[in-house]
């Protein structure tokens, strides 16, 4: 039996041209400064977003983190979505690596509020309150089910950091994601922001690493972060050279798994007991909520893992379905009917 595995985007294999890429990196020191394709690989994603500069690490989670270091001060505040990634899959890192309180605001779309914000909004005036220094967003927004945060909101919120002298970072993890489905270039989309992090081992199916992008200045020190982090690496340029391989034929394809994550919600809204939002069908997320069917999440996952669909429980009520390049037309149609048979069976 084939397993059809929609967990997430990070689950997929490189391709046989992407081996080639990375088998004929020339390499270097990358700690050093001299690995050349680390180099063309950070030159490149900043040309692309409209960044004067990059800096190439091994996660998100580290290029996030480093960004909050580098542009900020330990006792400052940062303002993010109550389900952001960084608030969610970081483990409090913002408090733990440079000493930030993060202050959330919750929403259904993963948007903030500017009137919100503005009430919260804290200079260095009164000693009882942190300074509020930097606003962090996340293009796409995963668990507020892949949505894209629109353009004309991110611009509201630049507004609002231009009038308080504030830093606006993007959690870009799967921003090419969000340039495609938006038809706006992926430097429109970077333009309002101080600091992007674009992760390329998501839906560009590199299998590790994520560029920090932002000015020289900034992205000087984040690499003092990322040595404080303990990001730096040797030969990288062997793993680089999957990223620049990506960001060079593996952007326009992801039409092709927003097509089908959207072909794959519709079926699924289709299923007695399941629940599918079709407006936040929208790029290569699926989130079912399963009220609907009488079982938790975690009950149909093992159910569906049995029977040869893998995915995630991301809440107690809520099964998430991720399409990638390494599962076609053939394979989102049977994992539809697959889902549709197991949840009649057990309900």
């Amino acid at each position: 039996m084939k397993t059809i595995d929609l967990r997430s985007d990070t689950v997929t294999r490189p391709s046989p041209e992407m081996r080639r890429a990375m088998f004929e990196a020339e390499v270097g020191d990358d700690v050093l400064g001299d690995d050349p394709t680390v180099i063309r690989l950070q030159e490149r994603a900043a040309e692309l977003f409209g960044k004067e500069a990059g800096l190439y690490m091994p996660s998100g989670t580290m290029t996030n983190q480093a960004a909050l270091h580098a542009q900020t001060t330990p006792g400052d505040e940062v303002f993010i979505h109550a389900k952001a990634h960084i608030v969610e899959n970081e483990q409090g890192g913002a408090a733990v690596l440079s000493g930030l309180q993060t202050r959330t605001f919750d929403s259904a779309d993963g948007t903030l509020d500017i009137d919100a914000m503005e009430h919260y909004f804290h200079v260095d005036d009164d000693v009882h309150h942190p300074r509020t220094t930097l606003v962090a967003l996340e293009n796409t927004h995963n668990y507020c089910g892949g949505v894209v945060y629109p353009l004309a909101k991110i611009r509201e919120v630049r507004a609002f950091c231009d009038r308080h002298g504030m830093i606006l970072h993007l959690d870009g993890a799967r921003v090419c994601n969000a340039a495609v489905a938006s038809g706006a270039p992926a430097a429109e989309i970077a333009a309002p922001f101080d600091s992007v992090s674009v992760c390329l081992s998501k839906g560009l199916g590199a299998p590790v690493g994520s560029v920090l992008l932002g000015t020289r200045a900034m992205i000087a020190r984040a690499q003092r972060a990322r040595k404080l982090f303990g990001g730096g690496m040797r030969q990288a340029g062997i793993i680089a050279a999957a990223g620049l391989y990506a960001l060079e034929h593996n952007i326009a394809r992801l039409a092709d798994d927003h097509r089908r994550a959207r072909a794959l919600g519709e079926r699924l809204a289709q299923v007695p007991g399941l629940a599918v939002d079709a407006a936040k069908l929208q790029t290569n997320m699926v989130f079912a909520d399963t009220h609907g069917t009488g079982k938790p999440a975690a009950e149909l996952v093992g159910a569906l893992a049995a029977a040869g669909v893998l995915c995630l429980d991301e809440a107690p009520w809520s099964l998430r379905f991720v399409t990638h390049l390494d599962v076609d037309d053939g394979d989102t149609e049977q994992a539809g009917e697959i889902v549709a048979r197991v949840v009649g069976e057990l309900t």
